[in-house]
């Protein structure tokens, strides 16, 4: 059973607190002292939330008295009960002891039922208070711990490594450039054809810079039209357009502290380039139908799989917009010029797959992993998540074998295969022969075999042997060695 709330009535009159008692009794429990002294042994021994006490009392008047009470407990709700109410009195009596409520002589049974509920209701509200601030108090420094610790995670998530590569991976070099840029607030242009990871190599910058507890925000620049691209980055005003029913914050807005990524930003019009440029020199927004500017603080991070020098050249985008965005540029490689890295990659997706998907898989065949570093995939990483995907739907083993594969991925990867021994067997060297022949033969032969190892990937073969880009081609041009070629010169 619940308790009552307490009251304790303080009057020297008997007959006044015998009314008061049964005015009160049907819902409070009630004390009653005839004066201060027995008020200060009930309030050390009993709970007590509201007093009502009678100001003219002997020896110690009802100011003094909750003046002590509220110094001792300062919870309690004090209502002077009293038939004087001299202006001087009232104001002495809030200052010295915080009276909560006057009631005046003489006063309807309602009026004071009503006061006692209201008193009641405001200990409890203050309690309450106290114990969810206290909860607050105590729980803040788990909750900024769980807080710290998330965001600790979604930045190991965003983080280089999760740009997943094999040892000397031509991908670590961008890494390696877009770590040491990333601490400085500068804008960075990522440039990469469709697919190959421009957007997470921008997470990774951000969460690695000194903005990475403020929001990061990526637009497709090239799949919205200029009006709705505008709205959705300055935002705009209601009513400002049809359809504009509510009043929105862009984008630019919402990553004040923040990092924005601007991809596709070569798709953009000549128009909004000029909006653009704009913001970037002044550091300003303004809402579409606005009249208001808004400075904002915000890192800009454009990607594009267009040639954006050439296309500067070509008049098709500003040579200022250009140089505003690309203080830094970072280039990343397709995925046919990271053969290497294909294995790890396919197992990488294959392990998040069949999580995702609640499906077994251990693995490739060597065969599939064969036609997959054989295929160029043009669609690069988001083509190859596609193929390991249908993959695993299909696989009824936990190993994926090369029949799960598309038909063109095998029919393109066995074309390239095929080219590749062709022009190795045309420079195999002979058993007999002048001498220069037979070495010039040799060393072709290597290079051959040194660029089928690695995937027609000259910048590594070129390291693998010892000789520079320009010598290497040197060497291909003089021994007519091509992709899908022949070897051209006889000796």
């Amino acid at each position: 059973m619940t308790r009552r709330p307490a009251i304790l009535v303080v009057d020297d009159e008997p007959r006044s607190v015998e009314v008061i008692a049964r005015v009160l009794e049907e819902e409070f429990d009630v004390f009653t002292a005839p004066g201060a002294e027995e008020a200060r042994r009930i309030l050390e021994h009993e709970w007590i939330q509201v007093i009502f006490c009678d100001q003219r009392m002997p020896k110690t008047s009802g100011v003094a008295l909750l003046t002590e009470v509220r110094e001792r407990w300062p919870d309690i709700l004090r209502i002077i009960v009293t038939g004087y109410t001299e202006p001087d009195d009232m104001i002495s009596a809030i200052n010295e002891a915080g009276i909560y409520q006057f009631i005046t002589k003489p006063w309807h049974p309602d009026q004071l039922l009503l006061a006692a509920r209201n008193a009641a209701h405001l200990f409890h509200l203050q309690r309450e208070h106290e114990r969810l601030s206290l909860e607050m108090r105590l729980s803040l420094p788990a909750a900024e711990a769980r807080i710290a610790a998330r965001r600790a995670e979604v930045a190991q998530s965003f983080h280089f490594d999760a740009l997943v590569r094999a040892p000397g991976s031509p991908l670590s070099e961008a890494c390696l450039k877009a770590a040491q840029v990333a601490t400085f607030d500068v804008p960075v242009l990522v440039a990469g054809e469709t697919g190959t990871g421009k957007e997470l190599l921008a997470r990774a910058i951000h969460y690695s810079s000194l903005r990475s507890e403020k929001p990061f925000f990526a637009v497709n620049c090239g799949a919205i039209p200029d009006e709705l691209l505008e709205s959705e980055l300055f935002g705009h005003k209601k009513g400002s357009f049809t359809g504009a029913h509510v009043t929105r914050i862009g984008l630019l807005d919402q990553a004040d502290g923040g990092t924005i990524l601007l991809d596709e930003i070569g798709d953009v019009s000549p128009a909004f380039q000029v909006k653009l440029l704009r913001f970037l020199q002044e550091g300003e927004i303004r809402p579409v139908g606005s009249n208001e500017a808004k400075r904002v603080n915000v890192r800009v991070i454009a990607a594009t799989h267009r040639d954006l020098h050439g296309e500067v050249g070509r008049g098709r985008f500003r040579e200022d917009l250009y140089y505003r965005l690309c203080a830094m540029v970072l280039t990343l490689p397709p995925l046919r010029e990271r053969r290497a890295d294909i294995p790890v990659l396919a197992q990488s997706l294959l392990d998040a797959l069949a999580a995702q998907h609640g499906k077994k898989a251990r693995g490739f065949t060597e065969e599939a992993l064969a036609c997959m570093q054989a295929y160029d995939w043009p669609g690069n990483v988001r083509e190859l998540q596609n193929e390991v995907t249908r993959m695993l739907v299909l696989a009824r083993a936990e190993l994926l074998s090369a029949d799960l594969l598309s038909p063109h991925v095998v029919r393109d990867a066995a074309a390239a295969t095929r080219a590749d021994r062709d022009v190795a067997a045309a420079i195999a060297v002979p058993d007999t022969g002048p001498l220069k022949d037979r070495v010039e033969r040799m060393e072709a032969t290597i290079l051959m075999e040194t660029l089928v190892r690695c995937r027609w990937n000259k910048s590594r073969a070129a390291e693998e042997l010892g000789l520079s880009r320009v010598g290497l081609r040197a060497k291909l041009d003089r021994y007519g060695i091509a992709r899908g070629g022949a070897f051209a010169k006889s000796h």
